[in-house]
């Protein structure tokens, strides 16, 4: 498994496509796709509007790193970091903030590689 995190509008697809060869047009957006779309897809972009998703449809998403690893350990993840700046007022937005981060820092752990992008330049953080 792979992880690209980094800031809203980053250029974190911009960069999967230069450093990993996916196409736009490949890659599965986890603000609408299904659970059996994210077991096969080779890079799912919006990771953290998944787990909102499931968040929202009262669904506990604190094992979908497990699952993952299980069911699709070559997936390319693309997610935003979300814990960045002011707390929210809202409780659910502060639920989702901090279970977002805690799977982000599991899949990190389990990943092969993890990549920060900033201002489009991807830096390496961990390779396995």
């Amino acid at each position: 498994m792979i992880l690209v995190t980094g800031g809203a509008f980053q250029g974190k697809k911009e960069y999967v496509t230069r450093q990993f060869g996916i196409l736009p047009q490949e890659m599965t957006d986890g603000a609408k796709c299904s659970w059996d779309e994210l077991r096969q897809c080779r890079c799912l972009v919006h990771f953290h509007l998944f787990i909102k998703r499931m968040m929202e449809g009262q669904e506990d998403p604190s094992d979908l790193c497990e699952i993952l690893m299980e069911e699709n350990p070559d997936l390319i993840i693309v997610t935003n970091e979300v814990g960045y700046g002011i707390v929210p007022m809202e409780r659910f937005e502060r639920e989702y903030r901090e279970k977002c981060g805690r799977i982000c820092c599991e899949i990190a752990k389990e990943a092969v590689e993890v990549h920060r992008v900033i201002c489009g330049i991807g830096q390496v953080i961990k390779r396995a």
